[in-house]
């Protein structure tokens, strides 16, 4: 048994007690899991209704608010989206660091989720300006709350408790629930209750999603004594000086969020982006070296696998620019009995991510030994990921309406799907490699790279997006020919890796 001492303390500075040796307090359960997860399940649940319940307005309000409804908006508005979601997954580096050093878990959370909540009603506002300050906002509320609720989680089970995975897999279900409710009722709430088809009511889109962000700070607020102490700030970090410094230099770094936005995202990919990355890059080599061997070839391994990470996210990430865009104007939405929301395109992936995760994980035990390594399965991913732009291919130049010039809707649909295996053969095992790759020194260096190296691929998803819809809106011939140079990148890509793969497993020294 663990031999508790008083080593944390609540806001009030009452002292809470807490095991010293990493193992968690006894907890309640229900339905045989501590019954705290099921409250960070629910405040995660209403954290990706906020996040994932503006994802298909966002550019599509872009061009009818700021460009008057010209297609010409297109291209801008798919860069300013690729940016926003690199910055989002930038700033997780920095709000991870911020709650281990300085604020602890809890305060982290609710913190980040009042950043956010206020970052989301910002962008209701019909300003071109405010709108870019309060995506600003949302980068640096997500970066303080979203990196650090999956830690939470783990702190609920021993290390070798065998409910830990299964937890892990309800949580995630939680991620993935959000994902898929929140275009469908902000879809309706815009279209059908406030707005029409063709004159949406994006504010309330932005609203809606501001409300779920209060909902997720105040079922944590309520919710977080269940965790009996877990999360909260060591001695040494919990005077309320250090989180107003910390809260300080969240709202000083908004402004600096800000102005990355509204540069060339060109720019921000080569003078931004890509040296953070270099440098994280020299740094755990360097470490590694000093290891020696062994250390070192693994950081080859793990960048190796970073560097194809960027490109899956590049073009994974059309879901929230050009597929939109692709939707709107070139997919027959027409199903006879209805018309299918553009937006519930947004739902597709995650509705396939439930239904095939537990197939996935199925094969890959089924397979025993003929199970593909870190680097196929990643190859695996990105070829998926090729095939999915391999029919849009197909359909854009075979499959075109005369009449309507639009493809079927079939395609669009399927190609979520085809993703969506390729980003389980990929996504999952992650962080995970991450944690058994990096230097022992620098293993938040490494979870730094996974996420910048996500960031890269996402604001590249902004400038190939650009592509797909040229100067003057999307055409079927802009589509075709963007996503046709996507599908050879992706396949191109996808056949090295999976080449080189014996030679990355050598570098990993049996790491699996």
């Amino acid at each position: 048994m663990s031999t508790p001492i008083p080593n944390q303390v609540e806001p009030s500075g009452a002292s809470v007690a807490t095991p010293v040796d990493g193992n968690p307090p006894p907890f309640d359960t229900m339905m045989g899991h501590p019954k705290p997860l099921w409250m960070l399940f629910m405040t995660e649940f209403w954290e990706r209704f906020a996040f994932y319940g503006i994802r298909w307005a966002l550019v599509l309000y872009v061009v009818a608010q700021f460009y008057n409804g010209d297609a010409g908006g297109e291209a801008p508005a798919g860069k300013l989206y690729g940016a926003y979601l690199a910055l989002v997954y930038a700033g997780a580096i920095f709000g991870g660091y911020a709650a281990d050093k300085i604020l602890g878990y809890q305060r982290s959370i609710l913190i980040g989720a009042v950043i956010m909540a206020a970052g989301l009603f910002m962008i209701a506002m019909p300003n071109q300006e405010v709108f870019k300050l309060g995506l600003a906002t949302v980068v640096v509320g997500n970066g303080m709350f979203k990196p650090i609720i999956s830690t939470m989680v783990g702190k609920l089970y021993s290390t070798g408790d065998e409910r830990r995975d299964s937890g892990f897999t309800i949580f995630y279900m939680g991620i993935n629930m959000g994902a898929m409710i929140a275009p469908i009722v902000t879809q309706i709430l815009a279209q059908k209750v406030f707005g029409s088809d063709a004159m949406p009511a994006y504010k309330v889109v932005f609203m809606a999603a501001g409300v779920g962000m209060i909902i997720s700070f105040l079922w944590f607020w309520f919710g977080r004594k269940q965790l009996k102490g877990i999360g909260l700030p060591a001695l040494d970090q919990g005077s309320m000086g250090k989180t107003l410094m910390v809260v300080a230099v969240a709202l000083a770094a908004i402004p600096l969020v800000y102005f990355l936005l509204t540069i060339d995202a060109t720019t921000l990919q080569w003078w931004v982006l890509t040296p953070m990355f270099v440098l994280l890059c020299i740094l755990l080599l360097v470490e590694g070296i000093r290891n020696g061997m062994v250390a070192r070839d693994k950081v080859i391994a793990m960048l190796i696998i970073f560097t194809f990470n960027i490109v899956f996210w590049m073009f994974f990430e059309q879901a929230g620019s050009s597929f939109t865009f692709l939707a709107d104007k070139i997919v027959d939405r027409d199903l006879g009995f209805m018309t299918f929301p553009n937006a519930w395109f947004q739902s597709v992936n995650s509705v396939a991510i439930i239904t095939l995760a537990p197939i996935i994980a199925w094969l890959w035990v089924r397979m025993g030994k003929a199970n593909p390594s870190i680097p196929r399965k990643f190859s695996l991913g990105i070829i998926f990921n090729g095939l999915a732009f391999l029919l849009l291919m197909f359909a854009l130049s075979k499959l075109v309406d005369p009449g309507t010039n639009k493809i079927p809707f079939w395609t669009l649909f399927a190609v979520y799907w085809i993703q969506s295996i390729g980003e389980l053969c990929l996504s999952p095992i992650g962080l995970s490699m991450v944690t058994k790759l990096a230097p022992l020194r620098l293993v938040g260096f490494g979870m730094g790279g996974w996420f910048l190296s996500t960031g890269i691929g996402n604001n590249l998803s902004g400038l190939f997006a650009s592509e797909a819809s040229g100067e003057g809106g999307m055409t079927v011939v802009s589509a075709l020919d963007a996503y046709t140079k996507g599908f050879w990148i992706l396949l191109v890509c996808g056949v090295v890796l999976f080449l080189v793969a014996p030679l990355v497993q050598k570098l990993m020294h049996g790491v699996k």
